[in-house]
């Protein structure tokens, strides 16, 4: 197979996106790897800290858990999540992510499919913890 993009990215590449909460960084998307299907990245959370409540109307979300221990409400009801556990989030559900531990919790995450343009992705059903922040710059259709 011969390509003439890299398809290799490390999280360090990535800038962090901080407008929902914690450290979001997009690793695989169609800005950095020009995918088709949808994204994916890591999210490091403090103590304590959380990414606000929002949904996907068009993408189904899959988490794993690296590091931490976290508390996930979908559509308002608690679900704890520890090291080794993965969730799918369904198309619509809305959910929260808090650190519920005293470390910095780990979670990659994925995303399919895309959704028409970047901008219907997400729907903030909370306010944003930095709302002056541009959404993660996914890529693809604009």
């Amino acid at each position: 197979m011969t390509t003439t993009r890299e398809l290799r990215v490390h999280v360090d590449q990535v800038t962090p996106n901080r407008r929902r909460g914690g450290d979001i960084r997009l690793t695989l998307s169609p800005k950095t790897v020009g995918c088709t299907s949808g994204f994916g990245g890591v999210l490091t959370l403090a103590p304590g800290e959380h990414v606000t409540e929002h949904y996907h109307p068009y993408s189904e979300e899959f988490l794993h858990v690296v590091d931490g221990d976290l508390e996930i409400r979908l559509d308002g009801e608690p679900v704890r999540l520890g090291p080794g556990d993965s969730l799918l989030v369904p198309i619509g559900v809305k959910h929260r992510l808090v650190n519920t531990g005293g470390t910095a919790a780990r979670v990659v995450f994925h995303l399919s499919p895309l959704a028409p343009r970047p901008e219907l992705g997400h729907v903030d059903t909370e306010e944003p913890t930095r709302p002056e922040a541009a959404n993660p710059d996914v890529g693809g259709p604009a």
